[in-house]
Formats: structure tokens, sequence, C-alpha cells
């Protein structure tokens, strides 16, 4: 598979009205680009352009003879620029908005010489960018699916977004402080009580559920700029495609939520469905259920590998 890092130089203005020269990076994993279908991944906030192969972060979805076969398809993957994946990170962050990222993967096509897509999928911020790319260009894919995630940041998520940058903009720890949050986030108070059940490690004189948040926090901050994170987070907060474009949208669309998602909550994506479906045919709704919230699309790989194979 081709995994080597390759990049394009890109020049953009961003809605803030500054310069920008991007050298935005990408993988390709699979077939030969133009041999076949290709299929657009976009990464969530944590993640980056690897999404296959040993270390890929989405392996268990992508990869020779997984539900995304690399064997039958192209798979594409950005890198969200100044996530740090590429050691590229942007100093004044709040220049950038989720639409300019999508203005830069559809710059990144173009490029590439990429007219249309088989398909876009998404988990979280990654499809948060895909709704931002399918309002600009309507015709762009035969398929989009987007995973817990909305068409746009709604005001419990926003609220979260919020206490992330007070945290971050903090003195002591603001990464690892940040992450902690966050995790409580991702995650549901069944899937941390189930798990941990008030667990004391006497050795750390700690709760093991403490342990493992602790851990969370310093893992990302060994792997993660602290400025590369509140561009992420920034960028999380602010997903605000047009409502009144989305019925333009010409492929067929798969929203998968989780019924227990406290970021994108199920009865919201359902609730961008129903008013869809009013509006436009080929449109289809899909639900994990899961005691994890948010990150069951990273961790059901069982039910999201079936929806996929159903839906591909």
């Amino acid at each position: 598979m081709k995994t080597e890092l390759k990049h394009i130089n890109i020049s953009y203005q961003a809605n803030s009205q500054k310069e920008y020269s991007i050298p935005l990076s990408y993988q390709l994993f699979g077939k030969d680009l133009f041999s076949a279908p290709i299929v657009l991944v976009n990464h969530a906030l944590t993640g980056n352009s690897n999404v296959s192969g040993e270390k890929g972060w989405w392996k268990q979805l992508i990869g020779e003879n997984q539900v995304i076969d690399t064997n039958k398809y192209t798979v594409l993957c950005f890198n969200i620029p100044g996530n740090g994946y590429d050691d590229f990170l942007i100093d004044e962050y709040e220049d950038f908005t989720t639409a300019d990222i999508a203005n830069i993967f559809l710059k990144g096509l173009e490029i590439l010489n990429i007219k249309s897509l088989y398909t876009i999928i998404g988990g979280s911020l990654g499809g948060g960018i895909g709704w931002e790319m399918l309002v600009k260009k309507t015709d762009l894919a035969e398929i989009f699916i987007p995973i817990a995630c909305d068409f746009k940041t709604h005001d419990w998520l926003h609220a979260q977004c919020l206490v992330q940058k007070f945290l971050l903009n903090g003195n002591d720890k603001p990464l690892q402080k940040a992450r902690i949050h966050a995790m409580l986030c991702y995650r549901t108070p069944q899937s941390l009580n189930d798990r941990f059940q008030n667990k004391y490690n006497q050795e750390k004189q700690s709760l093991e559920s403490e342990d493992w948040l602790v851990y969370h926090g310093n893992a990302l901050n060994e792997r993660f700029s602290l400025k590369s994170y509140k561009l992420m987070n920034h960028l999380l907060m602010n997903i605000n495609t047009e409502e009144t474009q989305l019925e333009k949208i010409k492929a067929r669309m798969h929203m998968i939520s989780v019924d227990t998602d406290l970021f994108f909550p199920a009865s919201e994506i359902r609730m961008c469905f129903e008013k869809l479906t009013k509006k436009k045919e080929n449109v289809f709704y899909h639900e994990i259920k899961s005691i994890h919230g948010h990150d069951a699309f990273l961790m059901e790989y069982k039910q999201l590998n079936n929806i996929i194979k159903n839906i591909l």
C-alpha cells in the first residue's frame, strides 16, 4: 500500500481574509489513484491521515479485506492543516473555521485532478468537514457517511468546547486537563462505572478511573501539541453548514449516530434526518447501540462494519 506522506502546496485566503501558504499533506492507501473508486476519509479531532495499516487508527475499518477494502478502493485522507502530524502548525488558529478546512480539502482534490469521489466518510469533526464540502460542491460524491456528527455545532457541544478553550488557555498542564474533561464527554457515566466499579489502586492511592483519566491526559500531551489541540477544538466549536443548502447535496446520505452520544446526540442527528427526508430522496439513518457514548465509533467496530458493509 502507498502509505508515504505526500504534500500539496496551497495558497489560501481564510475567511478572516488573511493569506496562508499551506503544505496540505495526505496519504493514499490501496489501489492506485484513478484505477478504482476513491473513498475520502476525513479524520476526527485527534486523528490524522494514517487511517490504515499497522498503526492506522481506523485499521479495523479500512484495510485489506476490511469493510473499506484497500484491494477494491483507493483510500485518500488529508491531514487537517495544523493538526501537527506533518509538523505544520498554525499560530492564529481562530483565523480558520471548519468551512475553511473544507475549502482547503476541495482545493487539494482539484490539484490532484480528482473531480468526483465514490464516498466521503468521516467521524465527529471529520464528518462536519464532509457536510461543509458537499454543500460547497453538491455533486462531489456518490455516497456520504457522516458518523457521530451533525451538520453544525449545537449549543451543548459549543459549551463543552468553550470549557476546553478555558482549560487550554490555562498555565498549569492545560492540554492534560482539557483531555481529561474531553474524555468525560467522549464516554458516558455507565461506560466508566461499568469499567472501573470504584476499584481503588492501593499502590497509587487513587481510583483506577482517576488513573485512567490522568493516563489519557498525559498520553495526549506526549503526542499532540497545545497549538494543534487549540485549533482542533476551535474547529469542532465552529461547524456551521448552512441548513438550507443541505437538501441540494446530491450524494446518497447515510447518517450514523450513537444512541448514548453526549457530543452529537442521536436526537439531533435524527432531527436532521427527518427534516431532510421531507425534501430529499436517498437519505438514511443508522444508530449504533453502545454504553460508550461518542467514542463508540472508535470502539463498536462490529456494528459499524455491518452498517457500512450494507451501505457500500
